[in-house]
């Protein structure tokens, strides 16, 4: 009975596997999460430079604000890439960021205080509403029979040889590995017959915030990918060259609808806001190992985060291990990982509110 029931509930969420052994997850309720319980009263000003999120935000300030009347917030949002910078120089205390730090930020920082900053997840990327950090999906012609890829197999297809791989600042020989894992043709991947000598052609995102967040969670932030990896931006955004606005060649769109479902033997990945509406493409289930599970893109399983690629949506702090944290600071991150704060994300319908136990990981950062 529970088991049809939670096949009933799949189906009605569209949340079908495209492999055998693929999962679909269901969307972790916002009742798992626990109410906004002031643990003091704070007052002051709370400094947040960098990312908006699209109105959230401000939304959290608004709602913070009907707890504790006399906190004030002071805001300077143009962009992400402002907030590791104000957090740096000392003229923030909290900055919102819609992705990883670049080595260059981490490197400061750490020079300038001697420790890392803190990071607390405060959201989820989106599955596929634009501007909303998408994470990434996986895709190929829909001709191709593969349905599913771990991430040491993607590291194989997209990267290459390296001497080591970055954690912070640091370039570590843990994560490096040989020609060897390279995956260079379908039958590396257990393809025979006409398939078997085939090679693999790989497209993806030209160097922006997209790809630096592959490289980190596939490529052991590495930069070093397959020597055919083809590179293009995002349709219609301000990455498009001037000399490409009419035709945008070189856009995503382009690559997936011309290049790729065309192309029986290429594989690329993308995010679902480029893909929709184009035909002759798949995707297919990831695993973070070969024991699975193997995960289907969806709402769903991207706001349970069980699908592997699922960007995280971040507010960086400048806390010195060891210390306590600013109370009007730990009051705000409290009540934005909190039931009404994660409200807010699911209201707001872009980015994903955080399921229970990942948003417990985060609040334990704050004692």
């Amino acid at each position: 009975m529970i088991a049809s029931r939670q096949s009933v509930l799949f189906a009605l969420l569209g949340c079908v596997g495209l492999a055998a052994g693929a999962l679909c997850a269901q969307v972790p309720a916002l009742d798992g999460l626990p109410g906004y319980a002031p643990g003091q009263k704070v007052a002051g000003v709370i400094r947040n430079y960098g990312n908006a999120y699209a109105g959230v935000l401000k939304k959290w300030e608004e709602a913070f604000r009907k707890v504790h009347p006399e906190i004030t917030f002071a805001d300077t949002l143009p962009t992400s890439d402002a907030a590791f910078p104000a957090l740096i120089t000392g003229v923030t205390d909290l900055a919102p960021d819609g992705s990883e730090p670049a080595l260059t930020e981490t490197l400061a920082f750490y020079e300038v205080y001697g420790y890392h900053a803190t990071a607390i997840t405060v959201a989820s990327g989106t599955y596929d509403a634009e501007g909303r950090s998408p994470g990434m999906v996986i895709f190929v012609n829909e001709k191709n029979p593969l349905t599913r890829l771990t991430l040491k197999q993607l590291d194989g297809i997209f990267g290459a040889e390296r001497t080591g791989g970055l954690r912070g600042f640091k370039w570590s020989p843990e994560d490096a590995r040989g020609p060897e894992q390279n995956i260079r043709t379908w039958g590396q991947l257990g393809f025979t017959g006409e398939w078997a000598d085939k090679p693999i052609q790989t497209y993806g995102h030209a160097p922006s915030g997209a790809s630096r967040f592959f490289e980190y969670q596939v490529l052991k932030n590495s930069d070093k990918w397959n020597a055919n990896y083809r590179g293009y931006v995002e349709t219609g955004s301000k990455m498009i060259g001037d000399s490409d606005q009419a035709t945008q060649r070189l856009g995503i769109r382009h690559m997936l609808a011309d290049e790729l479902a065309h192309d029986p033997y290429g594989i690329a990945w993308t995010i679902m806001p480029q893909a929709k509406g184009i035909a002759g493409i798949k995707s297919i289930a990831l695993a973070t190992s070969d024991a699975g599970p193997f995960v289907v893109p969806s709402r769903e399983s991207f706001q349970a985060r069980t699908y592997p690629l699922v960007r995280s949506i971040y507010i960086y702090l400048n806390r010195k291990p060891g210390t306590a944290l600013e109370p009007r600071l730990r009051e705000f991150l409290r009540f934005v990982l909190s039931r009404e704060g994660q409200q807010v994300v699911a209201d707001d319908g872009g980015f994903l509110p955080l399921p229970p136990p990942f948003a417990a990981e985060q609040r334990a950062k704050l004692d």
